[in-house]
């Protein structure tokens, strides 16, 4: 059984569509926040280091702030975007569909950029760090894609980041809600 199970596994990361890191680095190439869900290329910290700093050297003199640019980098498909400070970066294999991998960071950018009320740069992105990983959670899980589409993060990232125990007035009407639903809920479970 356990053959069988390991071949769908092996079948799965063949068919699925899949990220190996989502990189989010400063101005400067410093790291603001990263996922690796792979460790086959860079199994120690620092090669991811080394792997960030050379994808952000190759990079920096493009101009990739209108709309994401696409480049091969150490055999691996690299889609990015570069905002105010921040340089926004989604990896694939050598053989990942770039369409797919852009809907990835479109996605990351605009739930980033809805979370942020739209002030995205590396002072609110480090203030708000909490709610960009868990960004990073919603949208991929182990290397498999979750989901693109912005508002479906951002609602989800929300729903977990609202302190249900804050007092109703200093609560956003959305978080007011969520937290009534939330007792309603638990009411109706007793």
């Amino acid at each position: 059984m356990s053959n069988g199970l390991s071949l769908m596994s092996t079948i799965d990361q063949e068919i699925c569509p899949s990220v190996k890191n989502i990189l989010l680095l400063d101005a400067q190439g410093k790291r603001v926040a990263v996922k690796y869900y792979t460790d086959h290329e860079c199994p120690t910290n620092t090669d991811k280091l080394a792997f960030e700093k050379s994808l952000f050297t190759k990079t920096l003199k493009t101009n990739a702030r209108t709309e994401a640019e696409i480049t091969m980098f150490d055999n691996n498909v690299v889609v990015y975007k570069f905002v105010q400070d921040l340089h926004f970066f989604v990896t694939g294999g050598e053989d990942e569909n770039e369409l797919i991998l852009a809907a990835v960071l479109q996605g990351f950018f605009d739930a980033v950029s809805l979370l942020l009320r739209g002030n995205v740069d590396k002072k609110e992105a480090l203030e708000n760090l909490d709610i960009i990983l868990l960004c990073l959670d919603e949208i991929v899980d182990g290397g498999i894609i979750l989901e693109t589409d912005a508002n479906v993060i951002a609602g989800k990232v929300a729903s977990h980041s609202i302190d249900s125990g804050a007092p109703l007035s200093e609560q956003t009407i959305s978080q007011a809600l969520a937290t009534a639903r939330e007792h309603f809920t638990r009411s109706l479970l007793k």
